[in-house]
């Protein structure tokens, strides 16, 4: 990864532990951190761990990205660091806001999570913040690990320290559940039991949202500020999902790791080919530059629930939602600025469908003859400066 982006890169055992690092590193608890509502609520919640408070920024609704010349100037002047996105693996506006962050004399710092093959104005999404994360759960398909980059070896003594003192130690349950995992979701596939699969995980703790989002639990959340910055009071909120996230990995999860990091030229080809063709689809907007491989492709359907009704059918799950916006889920000011416009956030939040490039074909099918329809701009406007309706 380092000869791919060239940048230093250093290990971390999730992207949000590395995203938490980073905030650590290069920004005072108390500053101000513009953000996309549309994105995990982990993410969210490691942003008030750091100590820093979340704005939302406004979002073109077409992919998601953050609109720059939406950002009222009195928005940015309160600033202290600029956080990327990268929407399924569309670029936010790298060079546009890392200009912005140099006259202020802030940090971009770029979450890189879904977004690992893209590039924008000619560079690697990555190769444009003080510092980027990457999740290697997502296109290498390893279900742990990420990686933090950053420009300059002089660095890397202090952050490999900054990851040792905050990592937890590993477990050997912790190992063997992440060893044996592969083969029993292949035999959970070919069972045809993903269901069921999907239940006992939840009972198990391993998947904890019922819904989209987790459970804000405002009383509890007040209560952790007061620990701020650090992980410990925020670990309820930061570790669903992924329990792991800060446990010292052990050689089966690295070596595993290492394997399928190998072939993610084959993986980004494939993301590629499936992201082409579902951006030829009555369903998709096409970009105007270059086409990525998307680790998913966020087609705008106009009855969401339905499409994903559809393809549950098939056996097709749909994941990565992110509705409504952050500033609705935790509205009402008391843990993060609303977006100064906040309707095409909501829009997209409300008809965006993450589709899987690499099933592209079987979801043009499915979406084909379940009847659903593309969104029309005029249409999704309506009502679209509130949740989900």
């Amino acid at each position: 990864m380092r000869d791919r982006l060239g940048r230093e890169c250093l290990y971390v055992p999730s992207c949000r532990f590395g995203l938490y690092v980073a905030l650590r590193r290069w920004c005072a608890p108390g500053g101000r951190v513009l953000m996309s509502p549309v994105n995990d609520d982990v993410i969210f919640f490691v942003v008030l761990a750091a100590g820093l408070r979340p704005v939302q920024a406004p979002l073109d609704s077409r992919d998601g990205s953050i609109d720059v010349s939406a950002v009222p100037e009195d928005v940015w002047g309160g600033l202290s660091c600029v956080l990327t996105t990268n929407l399924y693996g569309n670029p936010d506006p790298a060079p546009e806001l890392r200009s912005r962050c140099d006259a202020l004399g802030i940090p971009l710092i770029e979450d890189a999570a879904h977004a690992i093959g893209s590039a924008v104005g000619g560079r690697p999404v990555g190769g444009f913040g003080d510092a980027a994360v990457f999740s290697l759960s997502k296109h290498v398909g390893a279900g742990t690990g990420g990686f933090l980059a950053f420009d300059g070896s002089g660095l890397r003594d202090e952050l490999g320290a900054m990851r040792d003192e905050l990592l937890l130690p590993g477990r050997l349950r912790s190992e063997l559940l992440h060893g044996l995992r592969p083969y029993a979701e292949a035999g959970v596939r070919g069972l045809r039991l993903v269901r069921a699969a999907r239940a006992a995980l939840r009972l198990l703790g391993q998947e904890e949202r019922a819904g989209i989002r987790m459970p804000l639990r405002a009383r509890e959340l007040t209560e952790a500020l007061r620990t701020a910055p650090g992980l410990d009071g925020f670990d309820p909120w930061v570790r669903v999902d992924m329990h792991d996230y800060r446990l010292r990995p052990g050689r089966t999860r690295l070596r595993r790791t290492e394997r399928l990091l190998s072939g993610v030229g084959v993986r980004l080809d494939a993301h590629l080919a499936g992201t082409e063709r579902l951006l030829a689809t009555p369903w998709a907007r096409r970009p105007a530059g270059p086409v990525q491989p998307l680790f998913r492709v966020p087609l705008l359907v106009a009855d969401r629930d339905a499409a994903i009704a559809a393809l549950a059918r098939q056996r097709v799950t749909t994941g990565y939602l992110y509705d409504p916006p952050l500033d609705v889920y935790a509205g009402g000011g008391e843990f993060t600025d609303p977006s100064p416009s906040p309707g095409p956030a909501a829009r997209f939040a409300r008809h965006a469908l993450p589709v899987d490039p690499c099933r592209a074909e079987q979801v043009i099918r499915i979406l084909g003859a379940s009847g659903a329809r593309p969104v029309e701009w005029g249409e999704s406007a309506r009502g679209e400066t509130g949740s989900r309706g």
